[in-house]
């Protein structure tokens, strides 16, 4: 995001509804939708609310429920749904703690009800914290083009509102960010807490600080000795003191307004700094770093498996995840595609009590497990779950593929190859048209699903790259309806498509029976072709295949 895109006039423009979309999107907590209706989606939030069994029944209309403690199939659990639909909550969000998706989505659908499941690891004071944040966040919604937790951009986005230098502290300190917009004058104890990464008095012990936790807006602290006077606001999230933000003071022209900015930016930056205290992107970095030594280097992939407390021992297979979009790199691609590592890793944990996940470029990978009777059953399975949220996460649709069973972990390059193959494949029959943002479905397959094309495009492959086409009868005959227009390649195609059956040409081509008999019978003349000869007959069937199957246009999947 440019700062600079956004003036101080957006701050006034405040969405007149809160809806579950919005706060599942702000919350960014692996959470998987078991019935992404439209209705659930747009349905209004208003609050949260941790919900005891115990408690007597007060208002939860437009309210997430935490079930905290509550299992699928239990009395307690369907009666929370059955009240919670009556009494028209927005959501409930509960962990699976065993429970197939299948189960969950069929409670959910019974009561009409939006329940998202949590991973069974999640914190629930963690949840609803982030829950609470995001209702507040989604009606604020200034500086959403800032990644969540990205703590460096969004001081940026609020030097650039408010017209002055921004920090962020926590609590006991520390510097989480600065902005580094150019010529925003600053003093030499902004210079120097920057440089360290830390305040010079910690906040428990200095005045100003404790002036700032005491107040529930943003305040002035007037200018001392050589410094800059200052704008400050404490930043809280349910209650808990997450740190503070403090603007180098825009000068009296702008500071009523750039103190207004800061109070309307709270709840976002309680957003923020929520995901940047959680380890989650170190993990995710590691993860990455590990699966890729796991696909790309055999010699240390004993110790990244190791190291991942991965267990090998009945094989596993490499499944490819992405959103197929018309463009990449963009601010919405990007956030798309962290969603997809989120709800990749959630729907893992449910199916197979873990999960080894990574975003790798602009593909996710799973190692899918191969224990059970049937495991290419429950990857296909997982592959299509997976497709079928992909409306929670994106207007494009999401294109899965899972290579073959690796027996041993140096077999795992070769099943990510075969993945990378199947998704290129589906992603050529699915490819996007410029502008449309919907109406396509996902895909999902296995690698041996397509074997037969995916063989045929090698074929194809082999015949470029050695030239065996160059100067062939198909070359000889592109190159003539090129130049005068014909159709011979077309008639050809369906020649050998009908198995020189000239009733099922006419209909294909939609012409009489004597029409064809003259175009095949010029075809062969012209261009000296035997169409008797089975070898020649399978030559041209195998350029006119491996050309028809060869992608166009299809964007690249990047590594």
């Amino acid at each position: 995001m440019d700062p600079g895109e956004h003036p101080v006039d957006e701050l006034d423009q405040q969405a007149a509804v809160v809806r579950l979309s919005d706060c599942i999107q702000l919350m960014q907590a692996d959470l998987v939708h078991a019935n992404p209706a439209p209705d659930n989606l747009a349905h209004p939030v208003a609050d949260v609310l941790m919900y005891d069994p115990m408690d007597a029944w007060t208002s939860i209309e437009d309210r997430i429920i935490l079930a905290v403690g509550l299992r699928c199939g239990s009395p307690d659990f369907d009666q929370l749904l059955h009240r919670a639909s009556n009494s028209n909550a927005a959501a409930v969000i509960v962990k699976a703690h065993g429970a197939s998706l299948d189960e969950l989505q069929s409670a959910a659908v019974r009561h009409s009800l939006a329940v998202l499941v949590a991973p069974d690891n999640a914190d629930w004071t963690r949840l609803a914290a982030l829950a609470r944040a995001s209702v507040m966040g989604a009606a604020v919604d200034s500086v959403s083009g800032v990644r969540l937790g990205d703590l460096y951009a969004f001081a940026n986005a609020a030097a650039s509102i408010t017209s002055g230098a921004a920090s962020i502290v926590d609590p006991l300190g520390r510097v989480l960010g600065y902005s580094t917009l150019p010529g925003q004058p600053i003093d030499e104890l902004r210079r120097v807490t920057t440089l360290s990464l830390q305040e010079i008095k910690p906040p428990a012990f200095d005045a100003d600080f404790k002036i700032v936790y005491a107040s529930g807006n943003a305040v002035l602290i007037p200018a001392a000795d050589d410094e800059m006077a200052r704008l400050a606001l404490a930043v809280r999230a349910g209650g808990e003191l997450l740190g503070s933000i403090w603007i180098i003071d825009p000068g009296e022209d702008k500071r009523q307004t750039a103190l207004e900015s800061l109070n309307r930016m709270a709840p976002l930056a309680g957003l923020h700094m929520l995901h940047a205290r959680s380890a989650s992107d170190f993990g995710e970095r590691r993860n990455g770093d590990l699966i890729r030594t796991l696909m790309e280097d055999t010699v240390h992939a004993s110790f990244a498996a190791a190291q991942l407390g991965l267990d090998a021992a009945q094989g596993l297979a490499v499944a490819a995840f992405s959103i197929n979009r018309p463009e990449s790199g963009t601010l919405e691609s990007v956030r798309e595609i962290h969603r997809l590592l989120h709800l990749v890793t959630t729907v893992c944990n449910i199916q197979f009590k873990t999960s080894h996940t990574a975003l790798i470029g602009s593909v996710v990978y799973a190692l899918l497990p191969c224990g059970g009777t049937s495991p290419r059953t429950v990857h296909r399975r997982v592959a299509q779950e997976i497709g079928a949220y992909a409306n929670t996460i994106s207007s494009y649709p999401i294109i899965a593929a899972v290579g073959g069973i690796a027996p041993k972990l140096q077999d795992l390059p070769r099943s990510r190859a075969e993945a990378l193959q199947t998704q290129q494949y589906l992603l050529h029959r699915h490819t996007p048209v410029p502008g449309d943002t919907g109406g396509q479905a996902s895909a999902a397959g296995l690698f041996e699903d397509h074997r037969i094309p995916l063989n045929l495009l090698k074929i194809g492959a082999f015949i470029d790259d050695n030239g065996l086409g160059d100067l062939d009868d198909i070359a000889r005959i592109q190159a003539h309806d090129a130049d005068q227009q014909t159709d011979y390649l077309q008639t050809l195609r369906a020649y050998l498509t009908s198995n020189g059956n000239i009733s099922a040409m006419a209909a294909r081509l939609h012409v009489h029976n004597n029409t064809v008999r003259y175009r095949v019978g010029r075809l062969a003349k012209d261009f000296g072709l035997d169409l008797d000869d089975p070898q020649q007959r399978l030559w041209l069937w195998l350029r006119l295949t491996t050309m028809d199957l060869a992608p166009k246009a299809t964007p690249a999947v990047q590594e």
